[in-house]
């Protein structure tokens, strides 16, 4: 009986009260075990008090726990990131983010530009022509009347003429479900997924031109979950929810990666955020091993290795040579220096942006060195015009 008020007096406190058929939650053996698994509850008498005000969203508990903290202002090594984006729009900006690469460590940033036409072409002169060894820049694919005669030769000859311009890969291309462009408003059998018949050519012509495509295809799984009290991330994710919606399943997206990777032997692709299949390393592994023209990068994924360190750590050291290093996260110092931190340190009950703590994996020297360098060295397309 303890256990259930102490649940119902959670659940109220963390934002989650209001009318009683709410608080069902508290009896239900599946939430109790969730929220404590097999201790099967706090252990404790629980008492009313201030907290039963205190919301979910705003809940940040500074924690007692004194253990080590290791500073790691610069990379061991020097580092390509191979996931960023359009962090900077002037030339000062620019050079600010370059004088914050030196500092940190980043060698080189890839951009995810997106882009194609007149957006692409000044964006290739902003970072290209100032600072052609520290920035490599990736374009966009041309989504512009898909279901016009000619879009897939005209979708191939933007991607080349992106070639011409500086471009050495693609992407970020992203499907959550309404298809590359963002096709929301149309039905489902007239978007443009990535094993659309209509991409034939452009992912041919990315072979052709040796050019990398980076995806993401689905997205974390618990968007598909419904945002109530089993919802695993927290309300600042909750505007990426897809539950609901006219959207094809998570499985189903991913399916359509692998078929699209299936199609393309010659084409290679990367697989952003892990794939979207981080919390579940072993899937993954299956899928690198199926498919030897796939990719992943880590970024805006230090949740996934972080709460699973021990995983993680076996995994990208099996995958050495085909897993990248990556931020998506911006450009600010301390940003890089948390991923340093993340991956290098032992340090354990790291702070975290999902409210998840992490604990550093502490990367043997050749498995850091492929992350942060030499797989990009490798896999992405250095060749000059």
């Amino acid at each position: 009986m303890r256990y259930a008020l102490f649940s119902i007096l959670m659940l109220a406190g963390l934002g989650l009260r209001g009318d009683p058929a709410e608080t069902h939650w508290a009896s239900d053996p599946a939430w109790v075990q969730a929220r404590y698994g097999p201790w099967g509850g706090p252990g404790v008498d629980a008492a009313p008090g201030p907290m039963d005000a205190v919301a979910l969203k705003d809940y940040a508990p500074k924690p007692s726990l004194i253990v080590a903290e290791t500073a790691v202002p610069k990379a061991r090594f020097p580092v390509i990131d191979a996931h960023a984006h359009v962090n900077a729009r002037t030339p000062e900006e620019v050079r600010a983010w370059v004088r914050t690469m030196d500092e940190t460590g980043i060698e080189m940033s890839v951009v995810l530009t997106g882009a194609t036409g007149e957006e692409f072409d000044k964006l290739a002169d902003l970072y290209l022509k100032s600072y052609p060894a520290r920035f490599q820049l990736f374009c966009g694919i041309d989504t512009r009347d898909i279901d016009q005669p000619g879009y897939p030769e005209r979708a191939a000859a933007e991607l080349a003429r992106c070639y011409r311009r500086g471009a050495r890969g693609v992407g970020e291309l992203t499907d959550k479900g309404t298809g590359f462009g963002g096709g929301a408003t149309l039905p489902r059998d007239r978007r443009l997924h990535p094993d659309d018949p209509r991409l034939v050519a452009f992912w041919e012509k990315c072979a052709e031109l040796n050019m990398p495509a980076n995806v993401h295809i689905a997205d974390h799984p618990s968007c598909w979950k419904p945002l109530d009290v089993y919802q695993e991330r927290t309300p600042d994710y909750q505007h990426f929810n897809l539950y609901g919606k006219d959207v094809p399943s998570w499985e189903e997206l991913i399916a359509m990666r692998d078929r699209t990777l299936a199609k393309h032997p010659k084409t290679r692709f990367i697989a952003c955020h892990l794939g979207n299949q981080g919390h579940d390393l072993t899937s993954l592994a299956a899928a690198l091993d199926r498919y030897p023209n796939l990719d992943v990068d880590i970024s805006a994924r230090d949740y996934e290795v972080g709460r699973a360190p021990r995983t993680a750590a076996r995994f990208l050291g099996r995958y050495r040579n085909r897993v990248l290093f990556g931020t998506d996260m911006g450009r600010e110092k301390s940003m890089y220096q948390a991923w340093w931190r993340l991956l290098e340190s032992a340090d354990e009950f790291l702070p975290g942006r999902v409210w998840w703590r992490y604990y550093g994996l502490e990367l043997p020297t050749p498995v850091l060195e492929n992350l942060y360098r030499g797989n990009a060295r490798r896999l992405l397309n250095w060749t000059k015009m």
